[in-house]
């Protein structure tokens, strides 16, 4: 005898086998205990839902002499003939490749015959959305007043295709994808009637693979047990097979592409593709697992939100601890335009690689999550590594008082070159934006300076507004100023903070920067005037 397949082999007979829809198959039991059959139903869902077994099962729990609790008994002389499928009152028809108007207007033509044997005829036909419009016309008036012998089940996976005239007239069930859960508790009943040994993790990814759909599970259960015939199937079997990657693989190429490391990202897919992994495979599940890190990034209570081990979900919850939200949907847009780009694809893998570079360099891109992202990136690397910085001392004189001591050993803090006063000063922005309150305003309207002739390691705040007359003065601020510039920098400078010539009161020890630097060069130079106002002697 030839091998069944495992979809066919256990294909439900009763309504208490169907898995995942129970709100119809209670639905359907109660109208047949009450003797309240409909005349037309519309089953409606994804692929592998069950719709066409429970209109088998519902054909013949209306002709079945002996039902039970609604469900057919299997064992009568009619539901023994429809399940063998030699029953004349059961009628399949494909609209795929049925689908003109002769074909039912045969249909017209036979429902006028009473069934020989049993209580109904039952007209399944499947991929309803497939007949023509000339089809669906000749089907109407039979549909809304069919003999009371006859029932109409329409199947489809595109209910949006039927005319409304077509939905007005029957009883509409819609099937739901079925759940992981239920989908590898089936598969493990299964396993255990074939005598198969298998993993609980292999049989949930199988689940997860089937994508909601019974059939495609077992699909795939079956490829995987033939493959691996008579031996354990584990995860790793299961993956090979597939063409699938491990989550493992995804925890290190997601770190790689925080880190924005091009090569290390480019080097991994590499092996990926030396290992036989399906792309296309690839860039679902690896959106998907982006997608399980962006639920443990924003749900309060991950675990009911995901379905992963508790090492897994360990893993998740450390890695998005390492990015932020909008950075996680910017990848998830990149990888989901790239589902769709990749399907029909000649060059998948050069697409692939450009996302992953695309990963790595937000600069490469000008939407508002790329700039978002190429923020993170910049404060990394400043948390990192940062930029040159200054570490200030406190003055110990007056302002012509100016510490001249040569720059220390490196690695420690040392006193700052004219190049680091110069990036100090272009950097002012962002070391004010660390100040506080009323001294941040002042400091946004000052100028800093510093003496470029001598090198000293001395930098000039010069207030050019009325509201910065308190703070020369006031060492708790200079010494937040010192303390935020040690930090932005890592060099040591003087501070001397000044206000500008406009708003000065009368006191005579307020002076501007550029009377402060005239003062401190100890050398004989020509005066020579400039665009800034700044002047040497």
């Amino acid at each position: 005898m030839s091998y069944t397949a495992l979809y066919r082999k256990f294909r439900p007979d009763n309504f208490d086998d169907v898995k995942g829809q129970d709100h119809i198959v209670t639905t359907l039991t109660n109208q047949i205990k009450a003797n309240r059959i409909g005349h037309a139903y519309l089953f409606c869902g994804t692929r592998g839902t069950g719709k066409t077994t429970v209109a088998k099962i519902l054909a013949k729990a209306v002709n079945c002499q002996n039902p039970v609790n609604g469900s057919p008994c299997n064992e009568c002389e009619m539901c023994r003939a429809i399940q063998a499928g030699t029953s004349m009152n059961v009628i399949e028809i494909d609209a795929a490749s049925n689908n003109g108007v002769d074909n039912i207007r045969e249909i017209r033509e036979e429902v006028t015959y009473r069934p020989t044997e049993g209580n109904y005829k039952v007209y399944i036909i499947d991929e309803v959305h497939m007949l023509s419009t000339g089809a669906f016309n000749a089907l109407l008036k039979t549909l809304e007043e069919p003999p009371s012998y006859v029932i109409f089940i329409l199947a489809t996976t595109e209910a949006h295709k039927i005319p409304i005239t077509i939905l007005s007239r029957c009883q509409r069930y819609d099937f739901h994808r079925i759940t992981i859960d239920t989908i590898a508790a089936r598969l493990t009943e299964l396993l255990e009637a074939e005598g198969v040994e298998a993993e609980e993790k292999a049989v949930r990814y199988v689940a997860k693979a089937g994508d909601g759909s019974m059939r495609d599970a077992l699909s795939l259960l079956d490829q995987c047990i033939a493959f691996y015939l008579g031996q354990t199937l584990t995860y790793d079997k299961v993956l090979e097979v597939l063409g699938a990657v491990d989550t493992e693989v995804f925890s290190q190429l997601l770190r790689k592409v925080l880190s924005g490391d091009v090569t290390g990202s480019i080097h991994i897919l590499e092996e990926l593709i030396t290992g036989g992994r399906e792309l296309s495979q690839f860039v679902g599940d690896f959106t998907w697992y982006m997608r399980n890190l962006l639920l443990v990034k924003t749900s309060e209570n991950p675990e009911d939100a995901i379905d992963v081990s508790s090492e897994n979900l360990k893993l998740l919850k450390e890695e998005s601890e390492m990015t932020d939200v909008d950075t996680l949907m910017r990848y998830i847009r990149i990888f989901s335009e790239l589902s769709n780009q990749i399907r029909f694809a000649t060059q998948k893998r050069v697409l692939v690689e450009i996302a992953l570079i695309k990963l790595c360099r937000p600069a490469m891109e000008t939407n508002l999550d790329s700039v978002l992202d190429r923020i993170r990136v910049l404060e990394q690397r400043m948390d990192e590594a940062p930029v040159q910085q200054v570490i200030v001392q406190q003055a110990s004189g007056s302002a012509g008082e100016v510490n001249q001591s040569a720059v220390p050993e490196p690695k420690k803090p040392q006193k700052a070159a004219p190049e680091d006063l110069q990036k100090i000063v272009a950097g002012w922005k962002v070391i004010v934006g660390q100040t506080t309150a009323a001294f941040k305003q002042a400091l946004l309207k000052s100028i800093p300076k510093y003496n470029g002739e001598t090198g000293e390691p001395v930098l000039y705040v010069e207030f050019q507004t009325p509201l910065g007359r308190n703070y020369p003065d006031d060492s708790d601020a200079c010494r937040e100023l010192k303390e935020i510039i040690e930090r932005q920098t890592g060099k040591s400078v003087e501070l001397h903070m000044l206000v500008a010539e406009d708003h000065q009161q009368t006191n005579l020890s307020r002076i501007t920067v550029d009377q402060a630097i005239r003062e401190n060069i100890h050398m004989d130079v020509i005066i020579e005037e400039e665009p800034e106002g700044l002047s040497g002697e």
